[in-house]
C-alpha cells in the first residue's frame, strides 16, 4: 500500500478501529454508565421544572461520546442546582457501540429534535434549555434554523462548539492532497466530513447568518483547544450572543477540548450563568468553590 493511503484509515477511523478492541467489554462498561446516570438523578422522567428553574435542561454529547459518559459531572452539578436534566444518543452507526455523534449531523439534529419534544411533553413545558458540547453545541443550530426549534428552545449553550468548523490543526488541509480521502471520511464517519470547515453541511448552516431570532446563544471556549481549532472559530455573532473565553475568567485554567466539557468547574458555572442570567455571579477562579 502506498504511504499516502496508509494515511487516510486514521484520519477517518482511527477511533472506530479502537472499538473493536473494546468490544469485550462495551456492554458492561454501558451498563454500568446507565446506571451510573440513574442514580445521579438525571433523566428523570417524573421531574417537574420548578418555578426558580421552569426550563428542562437538554444536554448534547460531542463526536465520539455518548448521552452518560460525557455528562457524569456537568449533569449532578446541574441536577444539584434544582434543574430537571435530560441527555440523549444520537448519530449512532451500525456495529459501534458506546461511541455516537458520527452519523450525518442533519440526520442528528432530527434525533434531537424527537427527543426535545419528548422532553417537553414529559415536564409540562413549552420550551428547553439545550447544552452541548463540541458537536453537540454546534448541531442544535440544525435543529433551530431548519427544523423549527426555535419556537422550542430558550437558550443554546455550547461548550467547545465547532459553530466554523475546524482544521484539526491543518490536518483537514491535507484532504486535497489524497484523492478519495473525502470520499473515505464521508463513507466511515459522516459527521467527521461534515465538521470539517468549509464543508457543504457547515457552509448551509452558517448561510445567512449564525443565529436565529429568539434564542440565547453562549459559547464557552478555551484557548487550548486542540480540536476545534482555530478557538475563536468557535464564537458566534449576532445580537442576543454571549461568548466567553475560559481564560478571560481564570488565567491559570489549562482546561483543553475534553477537559472543558467533562469536568471544568469554571465553565459549568458559567453554563449555570446562561440558564439562569438573571441570578448570575462573577465567574473566577474562585468558581470552582460555589
Amino acid at each position: 500500500m502506498l504511504p499516502w493511503k496508509r494515511m487516510l484509515r486514521p484520519l477517518a477511523a482511527l477511533l472506530l478501529t479502537a472499538t473493536v478492541v473494546i468490544l469485550p467489554t462495551a456492554s458492561a462498561t454501558a451498563t454500568a454508565a446507565t446506571e451510573a446516570a440513574a442514580t445521579s438523578g438525571w433523566n428523570n422522567y417524573s421531574c417537574k421544572p420548578s418555578t426558580a428553574h421552569p426550563r428542562p435542561v437538554v444536554l448534547v454529547h460531542g463526536t465520539f461520546a455518548n448521552s452518560v459518559d460525557n455528562w457524569l459531572a456537568l449533569a449532578p452539578y446541574l441536577v444539584n442546582r434544582g434543574y430537571c436534566v435530560y441527555s440523549l444518543d444520537y448519530g449512532q452507526l451500525p456495529g459501534v457501540p458506546l461511541f455516537n455523534g458520527l452519523g450525518p449531523i442533519d440526520k442528528s439534529a432530527e434525533q434531537l429534535q424527537v427527543f426535545v419534544d419528548k422532553v417537553l411533553a414529559a415536564t409540562g413545558s413549552a420550551k428547553a434549555d439545550l447544552v452541548g458540547h463540541s458537536q453537540g453545541g454546534m448541531m442544535p443550530r440544525y435543529y433551530l434554523k431548519f427544523l423549527g426549534g426555535a419556537a422550542k428552545v430558550n437558550a443554546l449553550v455550547g461548550i467547545a462548539p465547532d459553530n466554523h468548523g475546524t482544521t484539526l490543526n491543518g490536518l483537514s488541509n491535507l484532504l486535497a492532497y489524497f484523492p478519495g480521502a473525502e470520499d473515505l471520511l464521508s463513507t466511515a464517519t459522516p459527521a467527521l466530513a461534515d465538521q470539517i470547515a468549509g464543508s457543504a453541511f457547515l457552509t448551509k448552516l452558517n448561510a445567512g447568518g449564525d443565529t436565529v431570532a429568539g434564542v440565547h446563544y453562549t459559547v464557552i471556549a478555551t484557548k487550548y483547544d486542540e480540536v476545534v481549532t482555530p478557538y475563536r472559530s468557535q464564537f458566534l455573532t449576532g445580537s442576543d450572543v454571549h461568548n466567553v473565553l475560559l481564560q478571560d475568567l481564570c488565567a491559570v485554567d489549562l482546561s483543553e477540548h475534553a477537559a472543558i466539557g467533562l469536568l471544568d468547574r469554571i465553565a459549568f458555572h458559567e453554563v449555570a450563568n446562561a440558564l439562569d442570567p438573571a441570578h448570575a455571579t462573577a465567574t473566577t477562579c474562585l468558581s470552582v468553590l460555589g
